[in-house]
């Protein structure tokens, strides 16, 4: 069955032709697996292809209890443990902007247009990596191709993505590839790289707005 809310995205061939497959072999899981099953498709479910203008990508959901949301290095706002990648995406914001970002919830991001993928869409508990090869990989693929209508930012954070998006034109769009934000290759040439910056200045030079990546204001 297609999961609800995938708007336009349900119409890619992976939901009627691989989905099935990958959906039965997280049943027979013994592990619990993250993200629950109904924020599996949250990054597809919040942004819309013809609204999407930067994707990020990044490897697979965090594999710690309570973390993963469904949308790539975003944690729920009342996780309260250690923030890993997300803390040094927030050095990153105020470096690079000025910016402060203590919000970790990034559902105002995927808001403004920014699809927050991982190459992997499930993790089990404690085992970082485990469902890299269970086929999401089809889906990754048919997500970039449908994307290649029109010119849009990809920050390609990790080996991982920067493989998956190896056919995306990086004379047409904005391709930006550093180290994965994690503690273990954050200083290998994440911190410095100025993501956000240069995404906001290539998004404007197409005649575009660019993303406010700090904490969204007060209602």
């Amino acid at each position: 069955m297609i999961p609800q809310g995938l708007g336009d995205w349900g119409a890619l061939p992976f939901f009627a032709q691989d989905w099935p497959q990958i959906a039965a072999q997280l049943e027979a899981e013994s592990r619990p697996v993250y993200p629950p099953r109904a924020a599996m498709f949250h990054a597809l479910q919040r942004c819309q292809p013809d609204a999407t203008r930067v994707v990020i990508l990044g490897q697979d959901p965090y594999h710690t209890p309570g973390k993963a949301d469904g949308l790539a290095f975003s944690i729920p706002q009342d996780f309260g443990g250690r923030l890993d990648s997300l803390g040094n995406i927030f050095k990153e914001i105020g470096t690079d902007l000025g910016l402060a970002r203590t919000r970790t919830d990034l559902g105002d991001w995927a808001d403004q247009g920014v699809l927050l993928l991982n190459t992997a869409l499930s993790v089990p508990e404690g085992a970082a990596k485990a469902h890299a090869k269970l086929g999401w990989n089809v889906l990754v693929r048919q997500v970039l191709a449908r994307l290649a209508d029109a010119p849009r930012v990809y920050i390609l954070w990790g080996n991982p993505a920067q493989k998956a998006a190896q056919a995306v034109d990086g004379a047409r769009n904005l391709k930006l590839s550093s180290a994965h934000p994690s503690p273990l290759s954050v200083h290998r040439g994440f911190f410095g790289s100025r993501p956000f910056s240069q995404t906001n200045a290539w998004l404007q030079a197409q005649g575009h707005s660019g993303i406010y990546w700090g904490d969204p204001e007060a209602p």
